[in-house]
């Protein structure tokens, strides 16, 4: 019974983890990057006004959109 308790916390505690990490790793990203035009402002506020799908959209959409260096 404790073994089964303690598996599933630690499932709990990656559900958080894991998207907080990526939310964190894409906030970090926008912030050291140049972007075109105001892109920056722009993809911050998705991040902060939509956690999940705001890092989901920039890994697919806001890479592209980064000045290469």
């Amino acid at each position: 019974m404790m073994l089964s308790l303690s598996r599933v916390a630690i499932d709990e505690l990656l559900l958080l983890l894991v998207p907080f990490a990526l939310w964190l790793w894409a906030l970090i990203e926008i912030i050291r990057s140049d972007f075109k035009n105001n892109n920056k402002t722009i993809w911050l506020l998705v991040l902060i006004f939509l956690p999940f799908l705001g890092w989901l959209l920039y890994v697919i959409i806001g890479r592209d959109q980064r000045v290469k260096r």
